[in-house]
């Protein structure tokens, strides 16, 4: 197995800057031999040049731990977040100072390193405007910074003198370490302990005080009130099984706009504006045992009356149930009872008067239809009967049946004659007086035809000949025909109105009647201050993260 070797390995740089070079040279001279410090036999060997000294050349020393390198110092460089613009300026400075720098923080750092400020403006634009003096501030730039001679003005960074100006260092012992931090603890627990009491301070002030002041209200100067609840529900006639209705009925949905309409009568001016009348509403809540914050005062307007209702009338509404609540406060038991069995009285009313107009639009029309087909059958009837009356005959088809059997009959008749003269003229000598007689037969029958017909078709100055009886007759009979069938159909469609009258009417049934309690239901006094509590807390929290929020922005 081989051991690679390992050599630790020292950064070295030289001792002597390089303008200094002389300066240390003739010190070293000068100085006597006794100032030699005693481990000069631990200095560096003879170069070759004796004692000459040249600006290139320097002693390389070894790094002390307190010595910045150069990547520290482009790292810090780096973190001043210096802008492009002033990395340019800083390069071309080093141009003119004779610097030939790897990058724009290498051109900054050496000349730091000389005791130039590269951001200077008027050393950049003397630079740049007069040329022929570059070496004049290049020599400028590498002067002395202190002593006899020395620049005034102001380069950064500046060489610091040990003990110029700064205040003595006193050393830090334990105990002066363990009365510094004891200091800071009491100065800690005296800035806590005053921010504890400014923060309850505050929360006394705005949120104790004022639960205070609401508590004392509701548990001592609060009038009590009593709260009477019913429960009623508005349901509708029986429903057909079949259809949508069937499917609806028995559910809030079948009477939800009712119930709504209710509950917003109930809700409305025009109820507190009657239970006033009936009974005393403003009255009531104005009597002197009524605490001032719910006092309503001595002839009060009605909008201030009708906030009051709201508040103590309370009504609302459960639509999968269909169910409406209702609770009514006041300041007596009795008197919050009768307020709403009032109000129960004005719901049921309002539920009358909801459907009543729509059956009588629905009966009013079938109404009118049975009572027009009524009096057109009876007009027809009237019209038959005149003129049966005018004519003189009852039926005219059995008149023109007798008429076609008499007709029919000669006929018969006539043909037996005409039969009998054939046969009489069939023989050689026929019986001349009986051929006569037979054609004195047939003439007669012929006319009596004749006459038959005539009556039938054509009429005398007396009389109307049948077929226009009939056909008069026929048409009245057929008109009060059709108006029976109207009438008929009317008094089924009277009687289908009715029965969907029957189904439009809604009933108001009581679920829960209104009962006078015998304690006070209102203020409940516990419940009332824990919340007022939340609330006061609540706003100050709000109030306190945003005036935090506020201070936060504008001290950024």
């Amino acid at each position: 197995m081989t051991t690679v070797p390992k050599a630790k390995k020292f950064r070295i740089r030289r001792a002597v800057p390089v303008l200094a070079a002389p300066a240390a040279a003739a010190a070293t001279a000068v100085a006597p031999a006794s100032a030699l410090p005693d481990n000069t036999y631990l200095s560096a060997p003879d170069d070759g040049f004796g004692d000459q000294r040249f600006p290139t050349a320097a002693e390389d020393r070894v790094l002390g731990p307190s010595t910045s390198l150069p990547e520290d110092e482009i790292a810090a460089i780096r973190a001043e977040g210096l802008s492009g613009r002033q990395l340019r300026m800083a390069r071309r400075v080093a141009q003119k100072h004779g610097l030939d720098p790897a990058s724009d923080f290498e051109a900054v750092r050496l000349l730091r390193r000389r005791g130039i400020d590269p951001f200077q403006h008027s050393g950049v634009l003397d630079l740049v405007t007069r040329p022929d003096r570059a070496d004049e501030a290049r020599s400028m730039a590498l002067a002395r910074i202190d002593g006899p001679g020395a620049d005034a003005r102001v380069q950064l960074p500046q060489t610091v003198r040990p003990g110029a100006g700064l205040p003595a260092a006193e050393p830090m012992n334990d105990d002066r370490r363990a009365r510094e931090i004891i200091a800071m603890q009491r100065d800690i627990v005296r800035r806590r302990l005053r921010k504890t009491i400014l923060l309850f301070t505050r929360l006394a002030f705005f949120v104790l005080l004022p639960t205070l002041m609401a508590a004392y209200y509701y548990f001592s100067m609060a009038t009590k009130f009593y709260a009477t609840r019913a429960e009623f529900v508005i349901q509708q006639a029986d429903q057909p099984a079949g259809g949508l209705g069937g499917l609806f009925s028995g559910t809030g949905m079948a009477t939800s706009q009712d119930s709504i309409t209710v509950q917003s009568y109930l809700q409305s001016r025009d109820a507190m504006l009657r239970l006033d009348q009936e009974l005393g509403f403003k009255t009531h809540f104005s009597q002197d045992n009524i605490d001032p914050l719910q006092r309503l005062e001595p002839g009060a307007t009605n909008e201030k009356a009708y906030k009051l209702y709201r508040r103590n009338v309370k009504i609302s509404y459960d639509p999968t149930e269909g169910i409406i609540k209702m609770e009514v406060i006041a300041a007596d038991p009795q008197v919050s009872q009768h307020f709403s069995e009032a109000l129960i009285r004005y719901a049921e009313e309002q539920v009358d008067q909801l459907t009543q107009r729509l059956r009588e639009d629905q009966m009013k029309g079938a109404r009118e239809s049975y009572a027009d087909a009524e009096a057109k059958v009876l007009d027809a009837q009237r019209k038959v009967l005149e003129l049966q009356q005018q004519l003189g005959i009852l039926d005219p088809v059995t008149e023109s049946g007798m008429v076609m059997q008499q007709v029919a009959n000669f006929e018969i008749q006539l043909q037996e004659k005409r039969l009998s003269l054939q046969q009489l003229l069939d023989n050689a000598q026929p019986n001349q007086a009986r051929v006569d007689g037979v054609k004195g037969d047939i003439a007669r029958l012929e006319a009596v035809v004749a006459s038959l017909r005539s009556q039938l078709t054509q009429g005398t100055g007396t009389t109307t000949s049948l077929a226009s009886v009939t056909g008069q007759l026929r048409i009245a009979e057929a008109d009060l025909q059709t108006r029976q069938l109207m009438l008929s159909q009317a008094a089924q469609q009277l009687e289908s109105a009715r029965i969907e009258a029957n189904k439009q009417v809604r009933y108001l049934s009581m679920g829960v009647r209104p009962v006078a309690p015998d304690e006070a239901t209102y203020p409940r006094a516990f419940e009332s201050s824990i919340l007022a509590f939340l609330i006061l807390g609540g706003i100050y929290l709000m109030l306190s993260l945003t005036a935090s929020i506020l201070r936060e922005q504008v001290a950024a």
